[in-house]
């Protein structure tokens, strides 16, 4: 009876299988050849639609163009390896003095956000201080100390402040480059290599100007020296690789691509290569590399609000830092030419006032006394846009070409004045400490509105001024004409459209001449010691 019923129960469940088989559900037998056939015999409809689609979908996201190859992005880690040894770790030491109450703190350290690695101000608790240990009065009373530190002074205090920064290392026996905000005004300076050797290193030059610094150290063995390339070849889209001690953690490797190339950041001889590289304080005199693990620039500044990093950072070209290094190296210091001029940008309106097709070249705002132009017979409104028969595009190229050139040559300087291109040869002289060409830039306002007075000795004493030519600036009315035109309270007017301007009378003929003709005009304006131009539109 038993095997009766085990050899039903058999039949029941194969004839189950099987039906389930026929219909689908599993891919038994003839199942697998359907698919095939259905894969090699696909439904009219079928092969028309993908007739169909091909013919009209686009090409597939993230192919390369017929003309480019589809290389994939290779490891930096052969690289890094390579040129890791190259790169140094530097610590210093300056003994800072300050008064009582006053604590500069880690926030005022070489790679503080003060410094040039961010534009963003102090930080840290250095900014806070110390201050009182009894704090603001219950009712707001003064320090109880404020009236002792009035009478008696500041009582002086010593400490000792500490700073990270990082370098690289350009000769075998020793030179290491790096920044001047970092090594520069050191007391102590140790280097250590990534061996972990540590060495203590002396300042052989700096240079302010462009923040580079060149250090020394002795040992007996030869160094890994990291190779030189040419930052002007490089392009913006090139990979890069910093490598550096961000925050004192050592030999750390970012990577990223050349952003942008000739940056200015207010200073006369600023050509940065801007990179998306990750730089932080401690990364500063830290070498950026190109892919074929040649140093293109020297890691100076980032931009940022909080004194990290914002994915915009700096650094110096290496053609610029060659030069630098090789006069730190024989001089200690940086040698340079002197035109003797202050100069600013050519504006839109400016080159409009001035005639000129486009805007081009650096305005001469001013010429300086026994300066090298004047001697030539350069003049204040000459557009100079050639230097050693080299092109000048803006302001801030200028300064370069004439830092380069050496002293005591005599070089052809083109200028159009009056609408006239002149040739004026010009002997560079040296450029002093306190001789300084400025790159001056004002945005010029839309429209008139400022109240003018003769200059009386008083006035004139006032404001430390040698003359009493042009007219002073008495008053500016908030979001008035003038505010717009840039000019502020105290300003000498001096010109008016390229005519001396002596009394008011002579600046009102001149206001009402060109509110008169609806036309811009051109204004020489003395601030302090320099003078600039700026253009002020007509109302409406």
């Amino acid at each position: 009876m038993f095997k009766k019923i085990a050899a039903l129960s058999c039949g029941v469940l194969i004839g189950l299988v099987i039906a389930f088989a026929r219909a689908g559900a599993f891919p038994f037998w003839n199942s697998d050849t359907q698919s095939q056939q259905a894969k090699s015999h696909p439904p009219a409809s079928t092969v028309q639609t993908a007739q169909a689609e091909g013919n009209s979908a686009p090409a597939p996201a993230n192919q390369p163009e017929p003309n480019e190859s589809g290389v994939p992005i290779p490891s930096f880690a052969p690289l890094v390896k390579r040129v890791m040894p190259s790169v140094v770790n530097v610590s210093v030491v300056q003994e800072v003095k300050s008064g009582f109450g006053e604590q500069e703190g880690p926030g005022d350290s070489p790679d503080a956000p003060d410094a040039p690695d961010s534009p963003g101000g102090h930080g840290g608790p250095g900014d806070q201080g110390p201050g009182s240990p009894f704090g603001p009065g219950p009712f707001g009373q003064p320090n109880p100390f404020e009236q002792f530190r009035h009478f008696f002074g500041q009582i002086p205090r010593e400490y000792k402040q500490h700073g990270l920064g990082s370098g690289v290392i350009v000769s075998s026996d020793g030179y290491i480059l790096t920044n001047n905000h970092v090594a520069g005004h050191a007391d102590e300076i140790h280097v250590r290599l990534l061996d972990k050797r540590e060495f203590t290193a002396k300042v052989v030059g700096k240079d302010a100007k462009t923040d580079l610094a060149l250090i020394k150290i002795n040992t007996n063995q030869p160094l890994p020296v990291a190779p030189l390339g040419d930052s002007n070849s490089a392009q913006v889209g090139d990979w890069v690789v910093a490598i550096g001690s961000p925050f004192g953690f050592t030999s750390t490797v970012t990577a990223g691509i050349i952003s942008a190339k000739g940056r200015a950041l207010g200073g006369n001889y600023d050509d940065f290569i801007q990179t998306d590289a990750s730089i932080n304080p401690g990364n500063s005199g830290g070498p950026l590399f190109n892919a074929k693990g040649q140093v293109i620039g020297i890691n100076t500044a980032i931009y940022s609000s909080t004194g990290s990093n914002a994915g915009i950072g700096f650094a110096i070209p290496i053609d610029l830092a060659k030069q630098v290094m090789q006069q730190l190296k024989q001089h200690g210091k940086v040698v340079r030419g002197w035109l003797g001029v202050e100069i600013q940008e050519v504006t839109p309106d400016l080159a409009q006032s001035f005639n000129l097709p486009k805007p081009e070249g650096a305005l001469v705002a001013n010429v300086e006394k026994e300066g090298p132009a004047l001697k030539a017979g350069i003049q204040r409104g000459d557009i100079i846009v050639k230097f050693n028969n080299l092109p000048v595009q803006d302001e801030h190229q200028l300064p370069e070409l004439v830092a380069q050139t050496p002293i005591g040559d005599t070089v052809p300087v083109e200028v159009i004045r009056n609408g006239k291109h002149l040739t004026i040869q010009v002997k560079v002289a040296e450029l002093k400490e306190e001789q300084l060409a400025s790159a001056k830039s004002e945005e010029p306002g839309s429209s008139w509105g400022l109240q003018v007075q003769s200059i009386t000795p008083e006035i004139a004493n006032q404001l430390n001024l040698n003359s009493n030519k042009g007219v002073v600036v008495r008053g500016v009315t908030p979001d008035s004409p003038a505010a717009d035109a840039g000019i502020q309270q105290g300003d000498v007017v001096l010109e008016v459209n390229h005519a001396k301007v002596n009394t008011v009378d002579d600046f009102l003929s001149a206001a009402k001449q060109a509110k008169k003709n609806k036309s811009s005009a051109l204004l020489l304006v003395q601030r302090g010691s320099a003078t600039m131009y700026t253009v002020i539109k007509p109302a409406g």
